[in-house]
């Protein structure tokens, strides 16, 4: 079992602590992402989601307005704002001290976001699909969630040929990093982008090898749950993944995760829960 490093990063001039790994609940907006499409459109019913997964343990909600599942369609900006800002407001409003992410690629999204009370950006392209999001972090002094992704989601599943995954991640990594350190971005978290441009194998390479990626000196995010890795291999669907993604997020987190970002707050708090205690026992 590999040891959690002693991380933490500077959310709203607090010190965040990652020793113990976080849990960051998945609040999906959009009406065709893979798993929950659709539930959480409309404010209120993503306060109820919100609201839900904070009493069951999620320390970050992560709002994204835009599928990024493979083949998933490309819509405006307008539209994403459209989605986002209101659900955002309400949680706020609701909520003064909740800590939210904003799940998306595009930096006016994002500076919209922290400007309304947002703690965070997840950008699932690494800052490739917007080069003004690198800056625009850098400006808003958040703390930013640097994705593995070659391509789009539109295209990133032809993209898996690689002759050195382990290698190639690395540099792509040290190299982004360093530009964000350089821009003023001091807290970066590394997430390998389990199903963005990977094959299964790939995939399961990587959950298995995790703490190599301790060596850039970064909190690791694991995002696997309910993904296709879990339920393609299983010949299953998503509805029956829970299992798959409680197990596989035990793995993540004996192999240094320091946050997991999930569907399922409840079961995933649990596996912190126990992976800590054998971790102290």
């Amino acid at each position: 079992m590999v040891t959690t490093a002693n991380y933490s990063i500077n959310i709203s001039g607090q010190l965040f602590d990652l020793s113990t790994p976080r849990i960051m609940g998945i609040l999906n907006v959009s009406p065709d992402s893979f798993f929950d499409g659709g539930r959480y459109t409309l404010p209120d019913l993503a306060w109820m989601q919100a609201e839900k997964m904070l009493a069951d343990g999620a320390d970050i909600i992560d709002v994204g307005g835009m599928s990024t599942r493979p083949n998933a369609v490309e819509i405006t900006v307008e539209e994403e704002r459209k989605r986002v800002m209101p659900v955002v407001e309400l949680l706020i409003k609701k909520n003064s001290g909740i800590k939210i992410s904003v799940d998306t690629y595009r930096s006016s999204v994002a500076k919209a976001a922290v400007e309304a009370g947002v703690c965070m950006v997840n950008d699932v392209s690494g800052g490739e699909l917007d080069k003004s999001m690198f800056e625009t972090v850098a400006k808003l002094k958040v703390p930013y969630v640097l994705m593995h992704m070659r391509g789009t989601p539109q295209n990133m599943q032809q993209q898996t040929s690689y002759k050195d995954i382990f290698t190639e991640m690395a540099l792509y990594f040290s190299e982004k990093k360093n530009t964000l350190i350089k821009l003023g971005v001091n807290d970066v978290i590394i997430d390998p982008g389990f199903g963005f441009a990977k094959n299964l194998d790939d995939n399961y390479r990587l959950l298995k090898n995790l703490s190599y990626f301790q060596m850039l000196e970064s909190p690791v995010l694991c995002g696997v749950s309910r993904k296709s890795m879990i339920y393609k291999f299983l010949n299953t669907e998503p509805n029956d993944a829970l299992n798959g993604t409680s197990v596989l997020n035990t793995i993540a987190l004996m192999n240094g995760a320091s946050l997991l970002r999930v569907h399922d707050v409840k079961e995933a708090k649990e596996a912190v829960l126990l992976v800590e205690k054998l971790r102290n026992s």
